[in-house]
């Protein structure tokens, strides 16, 4: 079993146990982004910029690794043609009971974003891709392939985890480093046993390089960037960032 299907059996039990980021957007949420009142998250607190999206209406939007049925219903009711593409079955099934509910067409793909994506050259205007890419060793392969499928124009919106919460144990407070970087349970058995303990999946760190160098050595030119910090605990009390969000456009 690789890696990536051990993550996404992973993420198949947390979303029937109730993952926060495996629930569905509500039938009332759909009807307030018709009318226009919505907001959408690469990370964990943070609303994305309404600037950053550019026009919406009857652009084709990829959700990559954004499945359960949060984003891609906005972007539905703002009038795109939604595509998603997500590893997990559950949040696959999601996306899919949304959109019979409120009766848009949503392209769901369920597929391993490590592999190449299965699109044509320049399909898309825009791509949300929210936190995700901390379940996956190497992240640039994954920015040339959002380059090679988007349009000559097109928006590249990702959320990215930035390495913090790997030095810190939230369950013992998270006020002492407890880890060390880099994080890869690929490479290194006590932190493959740390997350087997903990149920976390295998997840990894990635430098500034990785992350946002790595958009800018697949081409990509950065518009813009924010930080943002956990949903709640220790790090989010010392006002410690633990996300970045970043907004990059390809040119050629």
């Amino acid at each position: 079993m690789r890696y990536t299907d051990i993550n996404a059996a992973t993420i198949d039990r947390w979303v029937d146990e109730g993952w926060e980021w495996g629930k569905p957007i509500s039938h009332e949420d759909f009807l307030a982004a018709k009318r226009g009142e919505w907001q959408m998250l690469l990370t964990p607190t943070r609303p994305v910029p309404k600037e950053w999206y550019g026009e919406i209406r009857g652009r084709r939007v990829l959700g990559l690794a954004s499945g359960g049925g949060q984003q891609m219903p906005i972007f539905a009711a703002l009038g795109a043609e939604c595509h998603v593409l997500d590893y997990s079955t559950r949040q696959i099934e999601s996306e899919n009971r949304v959109a019979a509910r409120e009766g848009y067409t949503i392209h769901a793909v369920r597929a391993d974003m490590t592999l190449p994506l299965p699109y044509p050259d320049e399909s898309f205007d825009l791509i949300f891709h929210p936190v995700s890419n901390c379940y996956i060793e190497d992240v640039l392969p994954v920015w040339k392939e959002c380059h090679r499928v988007l349009k000559r124009g097109g928006r590249l919106l990702a959320g990215l985890d930035n390495g913090l919460n790997f030095l810190v144990d939230e369950d013992r407070g998270g006020d002492r480093v407890t880890g060390f970087l880099p994080f890869n349970p690929l490479k290194n058995a006590q932190q493959r046993a740390e997350l087997e303990a903990a149920d976390c999946g295998l997840q990894f760190s990635h430098t500034i390089e990785e992350q946002i160098g790595g958009q800018l050595k697949a081409g990509f030119r950065l518009l813009d960037v924010y930080s943002d910090t956990n949903a709640s605990g220790p790090l989010k009390e010392h006002g410690a960032a633990a996300f970045w969000a970043t907004l990059a456009i390809r040119d050629n």
